[in-house]
């Protein structure tokens, strides 16, 4: 009942959401970077922070420093969905706010060096999530793979109360109903992907520090390769890599090979999903057998996207 009632809590956030986003025009409409062909509401993903919002209330103030953070970088991209911030302005809130994660966790204790590495690779995951959240379903599907591997991670290791990773699984729950569909009634905007892959981050990078083993990168390894593998296409064409296109693979199924948004989100679920039951079953084992499933997995995902890519590419040329 605790957590239908945080359900219903969240579901009736999310509708007023949508009530101030229609009043104050926050949407998105179609242009030649887009995959949707009609005018959605932006900024759909605010319910994610408030739902770590109201774990935060209802567990007598946990992980201060992590919320303090989340409702920095919450605030500086809900802005940004509204009306376009300064790129200077978004890099020092972000960097606050990872810090305030890092110094939640205790990791300005390690070696000066650490904590750079640390912000280098938080604040390039958050933005490759960001990136990544181009179709609809995508960022819902693909966070409930990961929100599940973390979920059983804490479990046994006991690193985090288990209601904060249930409370965003919730919210991103109720997301889903508005935008795992088919004319999704929501995007999750900037405010939505970047508060989800911090939050996601908080967490997995408790689970390293918990256990000294970056194993669990690989519940990130579908985007991971995507976004790694797009850049570095982009640079090889010799584009700018910070504007806006629509060149990563998942783009290029929803949008030259015509394949249903849902089909692209649920195949990139199934595989990350399939991915992070490996973790599961291996992060015990032998450094070695850890050392072989990561090559395996980042060299199978490297060989599908290379041949799927460029059979698109072949494709498209020849028409």
């Amino acid at each position: 009942m605790w957590y239908l009632l945080i359900f219903v809590i969240l579901f009736v956030a999310e509708i007023l959401y949508f009530r101030l986003a229609n009043r104050f025009n926050i949407i998105d409409k179609p242009n030649l970077r887009s995959s949707h062909k009609s005018i959605t509401l932006r900024g759909g993903g605010i319910v994610f922070t408030f739902g770590v919002l109201a774990f935060f209330l209802a567990n007598k103030f946990p992980y201060a420093f992590f919320t303090l953070g989340l409702i920095a970088i919450t605030t500086i991209s809900f802005a940004d969905d509204v009306k376009p911030q300064s790129k200077r302005l978004r890099i020092i809130v972000h960097t606050t706010a990872v810090g305030l994660l890092l110094y939640q966790l205790g990791f300005f204790s390690l070696p000066w060096y650490y904590a750079i590495i640390a912000f280098v690779m938080i604040i390039g995951i958050i933005n490759a999530y960001n990136f990544m959240d181009g179709i609809n379903g995508i960022t819902t599907a693909y966070s409930f793979t990961v929100l599940a591997g973390l979920f059983f991670l804490n479990k046994e290791l006991q690193v985090f109360d288990g209601n904060l990773i249930l409370f965003l699984g919730i919210a991103n729950l109720v997301f889903a109903y508005f935008n795992f569909r088919k004319k999704a009634k929501c995007f999750a905007g900037d405010v939505g992907s970047v508060s989800m892959a911090f939050c996601l981050l908080f967490i997995t990078v408790g689970i390293v520090l918990q256990t000294g083993s970056f194993f669990f990168i690989l519940l990130y390894a579908v985007y991971g390769v995507d976004s790694v593998l797009t850049i570095l296409h982009r640079i090889s064409k010799k584009e700018n890599i910070f504007e806006a296109h629509r060149q990563h693979l998942f783009q290029y199924l929803a949008n030259e090979r015509k394949w249903p948004h849902l089909m692209v989100s649920t195949a990139y679920m199934l595989v990350q999903g399939a991915i992070t039951f490996g973790v599961l079953l291996l992060w015990k084992k032998a450094v070695n057998v850890q050392i072989m499933y990561t090559l395996t997995v980042f060299i199978m995902l490297t060989i599908v996207y290379t041949y799927t890519k460029h059979k698109i590419l072949k494709d498209a040329a020849h028409v």
